[in-house]
């Protein structure tokens, strides 16, 4: 930290410290952000970052063009991505390479690179500025905005464009009764799956009268696809600190846990610089900004076991016991960690605190629809064009996340479903595209909000594939407490099998939809309750798809190995041999210069000879 830094005594300390660093951010005559996310740092961005500083100091730049290693700037899909600042040019797919003419022409000659530039795939136009781009335009970016211009190593950065404020407003210009009424007038809700009233659990904790209270920040983020969570915590671990200090006021507790996952090694490491930096400036630890209240922050690493995501377990887990979930009530509110009143909530929750403080529950919720107020954060993965990080306003209908802000379906093919909510959600289909991203609303067509994972497929998606996969995810991460759970998913995926291969019947069929139903009613925690909704949703909105599996013994996707078979068409090979090099099975016969024939009972369907065919004239059927 710079060395005139001192001790946060006092909220008059903070806005002193604050002007200073804002006036010394005027000085500069701009930054540069390399994203070092985790994506675009196994793309390359760390090595970038390194010669862009080694560049910046030989040509003399280092004082008066500051380089930040930042979270992630979104467009995940384009990485390493590089933002200069003030000029707002954006690059994409940047190398280490390409540093010295990024430093050469456009610092220090204003020129831009064209073929740096990122290029919308539907238009094919180029854009210097983000501010241009689709992908950008139609977010609506709050929790991710700092990320542009802040190091989250760095608390100078968070300091500088207003950190730890909210903090300061709550403890001394507000009761502890005043910020829970905010978080409840803002309507917050839990952005971890269910969509629980933030408000209305803070409320019952801080109503709970007992001299020991605690708040735990669940970072164990698991839904294959989704890394909303991961980005935050790299990208701004002050902001979830700084809420957690905001809820742990609140609430009366003077602990606060962010359990979070060992697979998470940037962002653990990040959140422990960060608790460090903030317990020497004073933010961290006794009498915060002299106001009399305490409060340390501590973290607790999880296996990564997908049921410690359910709060119940996840406070087990801290406990030292088996990450198993219990009944409830009583609600962790009342009888949490060591039995005392708790608050479990998740990154993006916490993210969003410091705002509702900074503008006020009214402006805060004029953002979003009325039963789901502010911004969602959604990892975009799958078949889209745009793959990345989006934040957007709640309620805003799934075709523009999908097809403005994702740039649509890659290589023009045909959109089939987008699957919200990771394990627990479900899939919904081309006529539901309008569906607002509403909590109420996805439910209402069998899925759900989740954490934020969202996977977009083609047409080349066999849905009951899909089904498979997810239930195989889930009979690994079952605790196998229920019986139901338990035993119910491996049944299903059993009877999924079965139909994947060729050897499903209507009995299957019929089984296997009562077997959902089951297991969603009879299990104790949410991950059983919601384990059904991937087979559900795919039966309720693809039943052709069974039905061609079971009846016509096709997959219609072409994916299920059991029900393809690749011939040659004798008429377009003309034995360039390409094929049997290729094929690791030694399936493929034929004299060069000859058509070719495939042996059927050698044959792996594993797609290598149709891929090399040069003719096309390997066919799958």
């Amino acid at each position: 930290m710079a060395g005139f830094l001192q001790k946060i005594s006092s909220l008059q300390k903070l806005d002193e410290m604050q002007e200073t660093l804002q006036n010394e951010r005027k000085q500069l005559k701009g930054h540069i952000a390399v994203c070092g996310d985790t994506g675009c740092s196994a793309l390359g961005s760390k090595n970038a970052f390194q010669v862009f500083k080694d560049y910046l100091e030989e040509k003399e730049l280092a004082e008066v063009i500051k380089l930040k290693s930042t979270g992630c700037l979104g467009l995940c899909e384009c990485g390493p991505v590089v933002f200069i600042y003030p000029d707002d040019i954006f690059y994409q797919k940047i190398s280490a390479e390409d540093v010295p003419e990024i430093i050469g022409k456009t610092i220090l000659k204003g020129e831009v690179i064209d073929r740096l530039l990122y290029e919308c795939p539907q238009t094919g136009q180029k854009f210097v500025s983000p501010s241009g781009m689709p992908f950008y335009n139609k977010q609506y970016r709050t929790i991710l905005e700092g990320n542009w211009n802040m190091d989250p190593l760095i608390i100078e950065d968070y300091l500088a464009v207003g950190g730890y404020k909210a903090a300061g407003k709550a403890l001394w210009e507000m009761s502890r009764e005043e910020v829970v009424n905010e978080i409840k007038d803002s309507q917050l809700r839990g952005r971890g799956g269910a969509g629980f009233p933030t408000g209305r659990k803070w409320e019952e904790a801080y109503e709970a009268y007992t001299s020991q209270k605690y708040i735990i920040c669940n970072a164990d983020e698991g839904d294959p696809g989704a890394f909303m969570d991961r980005s935050i915590l790299e990208g701004n671990p002050h902001s979830i600190m700084e809420g957690m200090i905001i809820g742990g006021y609140a609430i009366g507790a003077s602990k606060g846990y962010i359990y979070i996952r060992a697979e998470y090694p940037s962002a653990l490491e990040k959140l422990r610089i960060a608790i460090n930096q903030a317990s020497e400036l004073g933010l961290l630890g006794n009498n915060i900004f002299g106001s009399g209240f305490d409060f340390e922050i501590s973290i607790s690493i999880g296996a990564g076991a997908f049921v410690c995501g359910e709060t119940s377990a996840l406070v087990a887990s801290i406990e030292g016991k088996v990450g198993e979930p219990r009944q409830k009530p009583p609600h962790l509110a009342t009888r949490g960690l060591w039995q005392k009143p708790t608050v479990v909530n998740n990154v993006e929750t916490f993210a969003n605190v410091p705002h509702i403080i900074n503008q006020g529950a009214v402006k805060y919720s004029q953002v979003g629809t009325a039963k789901s107020t502010g911004t969602k954060i959604f990892s975009l993965v799958g078949k889209v064009n745009n793959t990345g990080l989006v934040e957007v306003p709640m309620g805003i209908p799934l075709r523009e996340i999908i097809f403005d802000i994702g740039g649509g379906i890659r290589e023009d093919k045909n959109f089939k479903a987008v699957q919200t909510g990771g394990p627990s959600g479900g899939c919904i289909p081309e006529f539901l595209l309008d569906t607002p991203t509403d909590y109420d609303e996805l439910a209402e067509v069998g899925s759900i909000m989740g954490s934020g994972g969202m996977i977009v497929m083609d047409d080349e998606t066999c849905m009951v594939s899909v089904a498979r996969y997810f239930l195989n995810f889930l009979k690994e991460e079952s605790c196998g407490k229920c019986f139901s759970c338990r035993e119910g998913i491996s049944r299903m995926l059993e009877l999924v099998d079965t139909i994947m291969e060729g050897n499903g019947s209507e009995v299957e069929f019929m089984l296997l939809q009562e077997l959902a139903h089951t297991v969603k009613e009879a299990s104790m925690c949410g991950l059983g309750q919601t384990a059904a909704n991937p087979v559900l949703s795919t039966i309720r909105y693809f039943d052709d798809e069974y039905a061609a599996h079971i009846h016509e013994k096709k997959c219609p996707a072409g994916t299920c190995k059991a029900l393809i078979k690749f011939t040659i068409d004798q008429d377009l090979c003309n034995g360039c041999r390409a094929c049997v090099k290729s094929c690791p099975g030694e399936a493929i016969e034929g004299d060069k210069k000859s058509p070719h024939v495939i042996i059927q009972d050698k044959c792996t369907k594993c797609g290598i000879c149709m891929e090399n065919c040069k003719q096309g004239a390997v066919i799958k059927i």
